[in-house]
């Protein structure tokens, strides 16, 4: 059975910009770091890993990973997100926070079940925080009845792959 998420883990530019961004402006704890100078496959690399921690004890992690490209780009939502999710007082904090430092920063959107919040890191990743509002739980469960037919009526009726 799965108890949960350890880790969810991207590819980042620079380790120091990144832990500056989770750690100094997001507050994660950076609580693990190390270097990996060979795969399981016995080719000789350098790249390091290092774990932010959340309260839950889940991490968010990261490789650098220099002398191996990757296309670092600015992500649209609907590609790649990282939702967090915080109370109602931490996201206003931190909406102000974004402002005043002259981040890129949107929201509040309202989503009904949750409010959020938008920052990119400087990896090009969109990171949401979420507060859920009164109605979360009223919401998600009229949801959780709901979703097995709003997915097949998605799959029966969705538009054609746009070529590109």
């Amino acid at each position: 059975m799965i108890q949960g998420l350890h880790h969810n883990a991207y590819r980042c530019r620079d380790s120091e910009e990144t832990r500056d961004f989770y750690e100094g402006f997001l507050g994660l704890p950076l609580v693990h770091a190390f270097e990996i100078r060979e795969t399981k496959t016995g080719r000789e690399t350098r790249v390091l890993h290092s774990f932010y921690q959340m309260q839950d004890g889940s991490c968010l992690a990261f490789f650098e990973v220099p002398a191996s490209p990757f296309e670092f780009k600015d992500q649209h939502d609907f590609d790649l997100h990282i939702a967090l999710q915080v109370d109602r007082d931490t996201l206003l904090k931190m909406l102000d926070k974004g402002k005043s430092q002259g981040r890129e920063t949107r929201g509040i959107a309202d989503h009904d079940f949750i409010e959020s919040i938008y920052f990119r890191d400087p990896n090009g990743y969109v990171i949401e925080l979420t507060a859920p509002t009164l109605r979360a739980n009223e919401i998600l469960s009229k949801g959780k009845q709901q979703a097995h037919g709003v997915l097949a009526a998605w799959q029966a009726t969705k538009p054609d792959a746009v070529a590109d």
